[in-house]
């Protein structure tokens, strides 16, 4: 007998719906499972740029979801396999098909960018301008609206506004309060062994986003405050683990179970880069755990990559950039040197920590006054939240107080962000309060742009050295200009409650 099949043929496979780009208007503002059109096609080959292996369909159904939740994870995104506004502009700042990025401090920069460039540069000024919340996409195009994203960034920094990315501009972009907050596995000696409440940054932005991929609720902010606490210990309770509040090895195997609702972990579990099971050279094109620890490492050091395990385009961007930083030789491989530096620890303090609680806080910052930008000194201060940059490379006013704070035992609360100290302090948390009379040793934060909201990069916050009783005081503050010329450091300033810019008095006790 003959089939019906062999009579009329074997009926081809259905073709899948040409791309649409996911932010545009024909795309709904969340892509979900049960979907079929050109956007879940460009989904797919979004998430294949991570090594999904999706078959490209432009059905979004199990396999995709899967791919969804995983890659989420490996970003620092909540965890719900919606491919929502975060979700769609990480893939494209991830992965799409933009140029690598490429410093803009570096030599293969032009001194000015300019409308009409196409290139690696742009990606990069791109993604710094969705940073400070620009709504720009993330092609390496520098057209119309970039350009008018840069002049709107010029305008509210006080930069002279002609749209063009010269020298003042690109320094005004890299200035920013904010650590790297993006995906760093939590497995990756890029993160402590045991996470606990009061420390901020990558790793508990992940440690967030993996928790609401387990039924949590959490804003992923990079805090380890009360609810992350909370999430945390419901978390070990369902799980059957000590529920101590503490992400240590346990938790932290637990959380990266079933990562994508589908029997997957995430990317593979990181191998330490020295370990006979890594290469002596990692290279462009290798898929291991090994990959998923560099990844991990560089954006330590400040990339914001997805720790997917994948070593790709922008992975060998990012260790260019990090090779370029530490006067590496640029090859883009990662060998014995570059395993050093990205391993390398900043020098500690050479003495020990005083304690003394509150009555010691103005003494030890007052003990840093001269410490220059850049040197081991000032670089050490990161470790009080978990960054090993120099800082030369970002705004490290917060983390100087963060540092101040641990080693007076004063206050558990760490942050480099400014916002997070005024935020905590105004709830009343980890034995921080407002005050409106202000003595040594309280903390000052500073809002330039007035409105006291104390965001968009324009914060800034020290240690109160002495109050007139009036509108003036001084105050020890780090990354700070040198009163007498030469390089940013620890100094004393003077201030005051009357000069135009909002200014709040945090008592620590």
């Amino acid at each position: 007998m003959i089939s019906t099949a062999a009579l009329i043929g074997a009926v081809p496979a259905m073709a899948a719906p040409a791309p649409i780009k996911l932010t545009s208007s024909s795309c709904p503002s969340v892509i979900q499972q049960g979907q079929n059109s050109g956007c879940v096609t460009e989904l797919q080959n979004l998430l294949n740029a991570h090594g999904a292996g999706l078959t490209v369909d432009g059905d979004f159904g199990p396999a995709t979801l899967h791919a969804v939740r995983e890659y989420q994870a490996a970003t620092a995104i909540a965890v719900d396999g919606l491919v929502g506004p975060q979700t769609k502009s990480k893939l494209y700042a991830t992965g799409g098909s933009a140029p690598a990025p490429i410093n803009l401090l570096s030599s293969s920069c032009p001194a000015n960018i300019v409308q009409g460039n196409k290139s690696g540069c742009v990606t990069e000024l791109q993604r710094l301008l969705r940073h400070y919340g620009y709504s720009v996409d993330v092609d390496g195009d520098f057209g119309p609206a970039t350009e008018s994203a840069v002049r709107s960034f010029q305008s509210s920094h006080g930069l002279s506004v002609d749209g063009q990315v010269g020298p003042n501009t690109k320094a005004e972009l890299y200035n920013t309060d904010e650590s790297p907050a993006t995906g760093i596995d939590l497995r990756s000696a890029s993160c402590p062994a045991n996470i606990t409440e009061g420390q901020s940054g990558g790793c508990v932005a992940t440690l967030q986003a993996l928790l609401n991929g387990k039924g949590q609720h959490l804003d992923v902010d990079g805090e380890f405050g009360p609810l992350t606490l909370a999430a945390v210990k419901s978390f070990q309770s369902a799980s059957g683990l000590s529920v101590d509040g503490e992400v240590g090895p346990n938790t932290k195997a637990a959380l990266y179970s079933n990562i994508g609702g589908g029997g997957g972990s995430g990317a593979p579990a990181p191998i330490n880069l020295n370990s006979a099971s890594c290469p002596s050279n990692i290279v462009k094109g290798q898929k291991s755990g090994c990959v998923t620890e560099l990844q991990s490492l560089l954006n330590h050091h400040g990339a914001d990559l997805a720790v997917d395990g994948d070593f790709g385009p922008m992975t060998e961007a990012a260790v260019r950039d990090f090779q370029s930083e530490k006067g590496l030789s640029v090859d883009g491989q990662v060998g014995p040197n570059t395993k050093a530096a990205l391993y390398g620890a900043v020098t500690p303090p050479t003495t020990p920590p005083p304690g003394g609680g509150y009555s010691k806080i103005y003494d030890v910052a007052a003990a840093e006054v001269g410490t220059v930008e850049g040197s081991a000194r000032a670089n050490s201060y990161g470790a009080a939240v978990g960054l090993s940059l120099s800082t030369n490379n970002y705004a490290w006013c917060a983390t100087f107080v963060s540092w101040v704070a641990q080693q007076t035992g004063a206050t558990s609360y760490r942050n480099s962000y400014v916002s997070g100290w005024v935020k905590q302090a105004r709830a009343g948390n980890y034995h921080l309060s407002v005050t409106n009379s202000p003595q040594p040793g309280d903390i000052v934060a500073y809002d330039w742009n007035g409105g006291s909201d104390f965001t968009g990069g324009h914060e800034h916050i020290g240690i109160v050295r002495s109050w007139s009783g009036g509108s003036s005081f001084t105050a020890v503050e780090g990354n700070t200009g040198n009163p007498n010329g030469g390089k940013d450091g620890v100094y004393v300033k003077n201030r005051s409650t009357a000069s135009g810019y909002d200014v709040v008095f945090i008592r620590v006790r």
